[in-house]
């Protein structure tokens, strides 16, 4: 596909998107299909949240209700999708990552829901719902774009530069009073700097920027920051499957009551990296306007 520049339509845009998505995820679900590894969830996963943030932050390139229908729904079953491969991937981000010495009792448990948990993804990724999602996208990027109403709305460095611009101020909104919001706060400010980081990544190759590589940086680290911040959250769901799964003969509520202490240890240090990276965010230039 040519890459993406100043003049092309924002419609034909988002479908070589969506299609770039697509490849991405079909050679990805192979890999899950085939086997456990915990490479292959991910990346399965990061070419729906991909995906899914194209459709919705392009929603406005599309003309007429029919688009915007069929947007929306290959939107909510990317979401679905990404859903049904969650659990996989959390359990394992929690085991490696989160908590550290996890004893062999609780090992053999998270086994065992892993298991289950790629079972689901597996059943997700090849099930009638997820051929149905298959042939809507195939669809949708092989269909010729509908006419654009006006000859302004049909360049891509001009609706770029509108999304990009209310993106940008979505965050700055989100993130005032950084210092005081609420795990829930954090969590929506999180949200809203991915589907920035996606929408500038994007949209990269439009503008001969040497700025854009810095912003992107920026939203990456700010991301990463708040992303260690909702670890601790979904730490403790991962606790709490843990306990379920245990069998009657597996007394492991000592074993997780010392990771759940683990788990929620160095706030303060992870809080000062969000306040950091939010600063430096808020320092770089936007690239879209140099």
């Amino acid at each position: 596909m040519p890459p993406l520049a100043p003049d092309t339509p924002p419609d034909t845009a988002l479908r070589q998107i969506v299609a770039e998505c697509h490849a991405d995820l079909l050679k990805h679900r192979i890999a899950v299909l085939a086997g456990r590894r915990a490479t292959g969830i991910h990346q399965t996963r990061v070419a729906l949240r991909r995906m899914r943030a194209a459709l919705s932050l392009f929603r406005g390139a599309v003309h007429g209700p029919g688009e915007g229908r069929m947007l929306r729904a290959l939107a909510a079953e990317a979401k679905w999708l990404a859903s049904e491969c969650g659990p996989a991937r959390d359990l394992h981000v929690f085991v490696t990552e989160t908590v550290q010495e996890v004893p062999p009792e609780v090992k053999r448990i998270a086994s065992r829901l892993a298991r289950l948990h790629y079972d689901r993804a597996r059943t997700a990724l090849s099930g009638a719902r997820y051929n149905s999602f298959d042939g809507q996208l195939t669809a949708f990027v092989q269909a010729a774009p509908a006419a654009s109403p006006t000859e302004a709305s049909n360049r891509l460095d001009d609706f770029g530069r509108i999304l990009l611009g209310k993106r940008h101020a979505k965050v700055l909104r989100r993130g005032q009073h950084l210092g005081s919001l609420d795990d829930e706060e954090l969590h929506e400010l999180r949200i809203a700097i991915k589907k920035l980081r996606y929408a500038a990544t994007f949209l990269r190759p439009v503008f001969a920027s040497e700025e854009a590589k810095a912003y992107i940086d920026a939203t990456t680290r700010l991301q990463g920051a708040l992303g260690a911040m909702n670890d601790r959250a979904v730490a403790a769901q991962m606790l709490d499957d843990i306990a379920v799964a245990a069998r009657p003969t597996e007394n492991v509520e000592p074993l997780l009551r010392q990771l759940a202490k683990q788990a929620a240890s160095g706030d303060k240090r992870r809080r000062a990296k969000v306040q950091q990276a939010w600063k430096q965010f808020k320092e770089v230039q936007r690239f879209w306007q140099a």
